[in-house]
């Protein structure tokens, strides 16, 4: 993993998705080390964020580093025209490791041929969020003590969702059954079912979030993301779509954990953050520690 960029979820092995996870729970027991003294990393946030960006900066003050960057394209020469070859050539000259979002999808691998230092894409438009699906495989390990044989239901905005993306096709290595949840124009792309076909991985399709939630061991909800959708009045019909309650958790299993990439809108009620089913919170927390992990890997300090 040394000196290697990860762009997909697809970059890395079913193996070395574990080494980050073993990893990833050596630091939180013991989440402040020293190994990226005198190592600097490029922030390059063209897009918003608050928990990719703050949990990425958390976790390289943690392991003793030194972060630069922006955290919006305005405050970049992006403003004043340069391209973002010029701005990666760049950066690459002040730092070790770069971390971009950027909203344009393929962006990140673009980066990634043109820079002379490893790249972890942190969100490429609804393309994909490798470094979110390696917190989520962690939150799901930990609360489930198994990768293997669940049932999945991944539930909102599936279309433009770069996380339910990420997620749908690491989780593909595990045997899993998916259920999608979401209205008609928010379906997951044909290209996803199309892999899951392939692989002969089970799916079923809802546009209703009822009690088939009962036979659930991971609830994943997403936000409709308005930023993605050019017509104001399509994100109308659809952004209050699913609203999960309290009280509709009574008969799920009680192995089961409510996790959401955040930020929340109105897609899980308030009521549900004192349910112990609801982890999303602790889900974040779990960002730390595992890019601290996949930084140690791609910098070879581990």
């Amino acid at each position: 993993m040394k000196n290697r960029s990860l762009i997909s979820i697809n970059d890395f092995s079913r193996e070395e998705y574990f080494k980050i996870l073993d990893l990833a729970a050596e630091f939180e027991k013991n989440p402040n080390q020293n190994l990226l003294n005198g190592k600097i990393v490029a922030s390059l946030f063209f897009e918003p964020s608050t928990r990719t960006r703050l949990s990425f900066e958390t976790a390289i003050q943690r392991l003793g580093g030194n972060v630069v960057g922006f955290s919006e394209a305005a405050n970049s020469s992006i403003a004043k025209g340069e391209s973002l070859k010029d701005t990666i050539l760049t950066v690459s000259q002040y730092a070790d490791l770069i971390i971009m979002r950027h909203p344009i999808e393929g962006s990140a691998r673009y980066a990634s041929e043109v820079a002379t230092v490893p790249v972890i894409n942190a969100g490429d438009g609804a393309n994909q969020h490798p470094t979110q699906c390696l917190l989520d495989l962690y939150s799901i390990h930990k609360t489930q003590k198994t990768l293997e044989n669940l049932n999945l239901f991944l539930v909102g905005d599936l279309k433009y969702g770069r996380t339910v993306h990420s997620l749908m096709m690491a989780m593909s290595k595990f045997n899993p059954v998916f259920n999608f949840v979401s209205p008609e124009s928010l379906q997951m792309p044909s290209e996803y079912k199309k892999f899951l076909d392939e692989k002969k991985i089970k799916y079923y399709e809802h546009t209703e979030l009822n009690n088939n939630i009962n036979y659930a061991d991971i609830v994943y909800v997403t936000r409709v993301q308005r930023e993605r959708f050019s017509d104001i009045v399509e994100y109308e019909k659809v952004k209050n779509a699913y609203i999960l309650k309290n009280e509709m958790l009574k008969n799920t299993k009680n192995n089961m954990r409510i996790l959401h990439p955040l930020p929340r809108v109105n897609e899980i009620d308030t009521d549900v953050d004192t349910n112990e089913k609801a982890y999303y919170f602790e889900q974040a927390k779990n960002g730390v520690f595992t890019r601290m992990a996949i930084m140690a890997l791609i910098l070879g300090l581990k």
